[in-house]
């Protein structure tokens, strides 16, 4: 840390209780009190360095008292600093250093001790000592902090301002650069890359300083100074993602509920809740409000994980409106980088319904599909009169498709989230962006078994935002076997694996066809080189052949058979579906999903995970191609 040695003279002053005496072998003749303090010191020595001091002694002194007695108690920086000050004034030792420059500087302009009333006077000294302190960056953050003590003069003398131009210059210059000590970066570098240490040279390489090393020294500043420091570094062109990086370290270090998890299955909700208390509310509220304004605006700087973060924290201690919704638009802006765990805000409203915030999540979508409508690289097509998107920008919002399946899987078995609510949720998100349909079928079977009291219609409306056509396998045969979802849509199921088999064989026949006239022009050539096996692979196909042609024959067959079934049918009845699921080749086996019956297909762990959005058609594609 910088020191400056000023006088010359030995000390003088020595405390006596509250009494600070001057042993000069002179009686005192004046008094200054300053607060709880009192200094016995001689009116010459003060008069000629100080212009109030002058003016005070001589409207306070008279013929018949021998001594004045003179009041300070708004003296910059308190009877500590004054001390400094007169012993400045008697020249006795003292030095000057980053932590009481800045007190000192604005007592010496508060007793007026300028050039006028001697040469290299305080106010001089202090100064000359402030620009060797702003050189450092240390010494720069320490006259910084001191600048708390003594917030009026130090901002009027431009020290605050002057300070945090001093620490930005700094913290955006490149670290592999510096010239200045720094916390942790004392040793001193040669032009060649070697480290000296007392003088002699080593062949050591000093440690790499990454681009965050400021972020943890910065930390400590309360928020008024933090936030005009951060706001110098942005204008100076830091990068945005550094100015994250340290608005992230410093709301980790102070807002206590930002590190703790929100889930409900975690039991710190309401632990988290008691610990408010540890810091003011109000005092958390404005600080966060402050960080969420001061985050850079820019898609992708800020992690979103921190973003929900953020955001639950804001809803535990009731932030403003505007602030939350900020947050909810920038979460919105980069859904998909986003996590399931992070997603899972509890809800802190006072009418308190489902056990996460469903509302909150729903606008985080809408900004997010607002966002990418509006989005000039997402090239939008029509197809068959739909809005589809091209292919090239499809990740984003198909990774956020599978995120909000896997968040209404695991809503769907609150039993207080109403049916509208959870249809208003997956419905947002398109037809296109679910490649299949699996993970919005596994959270629609979740909804059906926790909700076991819907009717048959809004079982049929809650089914209609998958799309049987989209199913993998394994979510085809398990929905076969649902006794939970209506019987339409168990045909809608077999139907469309019915077409899915007769397209693999026509894929059959189409090979076929190739084979056999590629090995008709080659069949002399063939029959030339090998007269023990003509034309054997075309035999071997040919039988493969006519065994899927029987085998769809056999399903047309039975396709007609179950649509005279279904007509004769007034309701669903299990019997009726039992027959239909056997007539396809269906058994009530277990499986991976297990068994229908004793409801195991609904299990989280077992139903297949991967997701995409909804569809409405489905019913009427599925109509039209029975007929």
């Amino acid at each position: 840390m910088a020191c400056m040695k000023l006088g010359s003279k030995s000390e003088v002053f020595h405390l006596d209780g509250h009494t600070w005496l001057c042993s000069t072998g002179l009686q005192s003749d004046v008094i200054i009190e300053i607060g709880d303090m009192s200094f016995h010191l001689h009116k010459f020595p003060l008069l000629s360095r100080s212009e109030v001091l002058e003016n005070l002694i001589g409207e306070h002194s008279s013929e018949d008292e021998k001594r004045c007695v003179l009041q300070l108690h708004d003296v910059p920086g308190g009877a500590k600093t004054f001390l400094l000050a007169a012993k400045f004034c008697y020249g006795i030792k003292m030095e000057l250093t980053a932590l009481n420059v800045v007190s000192l500087r604005c007592a010496a302009e508060y007793l007026g001790m300028s050039e006028d009333y001697g040469e290299e006077n305080l106010i001089t000294q202090t100064e000359n000592f402030l620009n060797e302190v702003f050189g450092s960056w240390t010494d720069s953050l320490k006259a910084l902090e001191t600048c708390e003590e003594v917030p009026l003069l130090a901002e009027e003398l431009h020290i605050v301002s002057r300070c945090i131009n001093s620490l930005a210059m700094k913290a955006c210059a490149d670290p592999s650069l510096f010239s200045w000590p720094m916390q942790g970066g004392s040793d001193i570098r040669n032009p060649d890359g070697t480290v000296i240490w007392n003088g002699i040279r080593t062949s050591a390489k000093p440690h790499p300083v990454g681009e965050d090393w400021w972020y943890e020294d910065v930390s400590f500043l309360r928020l008024p100074l933090y936030k005009r420091l951060i706001l110098e570094v942005g204008s100076n062109g830091m990068n945005p993602g550094r100015v994250a990086g340290a608005l992230m370290y410093y709301a980790k270090k102070h807002l206590p509920l930002l590190g703790r998890k929100s889930s409900i299955e975690s039991g710190n909700y309401a632990a988290s809740r008691s610990t408010i208390s540890a810091t003011s509310e109000s005092d958390q509220r404005s600080l966060l409000e402050e960080i969420v304004e001061l985050l850079p605006d820019q898609k992708g700087v800020t992690p979103s994980n921190f973003l929900l973060r953020l955001l639950r924290t804001a809803m535990i201690i009731h932030a403003s409106p505007s602030c939350r919704q900020n947050l909810e638009k920038r979460v919105g802006t980069q859904l998909d980088e986003a996590s399931l765990q992070d997603l899972l805000i509890p809800n802190s409203g006072y009418s308190v319904e489902t056990l996460y915030d469903i509302d909150c999540v729903q606008r985080i979508l809408d900004h997010f599909m607002l966002m990418d409508r509006d989005d000039p690289t997402s090239n939008y097509v029509e197809h068959e009169g739909q809005i589809t998107e091209s292919s090239h920008s499809l990740v984003p919002i198909t990774m956020v498709a599978n995120l909000i399946d896997s968040y209404l899987a695991e809503v769907a078995s609150d039993v207080n989230l109403k049916l509208a609510k959870f249809q208003s949720l997956a419905a947002v998100v398109p037809d296109y962006a679910r490649p299949i349909d699996d993970g919005i079928y596994r959270a629609i079977d979740i909804y059906l078994k926790a909700h076991p009291w819907l009717t048959d219609s809004e079982r049929e409306q809650l089914c209609r935002l998958m799309n049987c056509q989209k199913f993998s396998l394994e979510a085809s045969t398990h929905a076969a076997q649902n006794e939970r979802l209506p019987l339409r849509v168990i045909v809608q199921v077999l139907f469309f694996e019915q077409l899915r088999l007769r397209t693999s064989v026509s894929g059959w026949f189409f090979v076929s066809e190739n084979l056999d006239n590629s090995q008709n022009l080659s069949g002399n050539l063939a029959l030339a080189r090998n007269d023990l096996h003509p034309q054997a692979g075309a035999i071997h196909g040919r039988i493969m052949v006519d065994d899927m042609k029987e085998r769809v024959s056999e399903l047309e067959k039975e396709c007609l058979s179950m649509k005279q079934e279904i007509e004769k049918l007034g309701k669903t009845k299990v019997s009726s579906w039992n027959i239909l699921l056997r007539k396809f080749g269906f058994s009530r086996s277990k499986s991976k999903y297990g068994d229908p019956e004793a409801s195991k297909p609904t299990d989280t762990k077992e139903l297949p995970t991967s997701s995409a959005p909804l569809i409405n058609g489905g019913e009427n594609q599925n109509n039209e191609s029975a007929e």
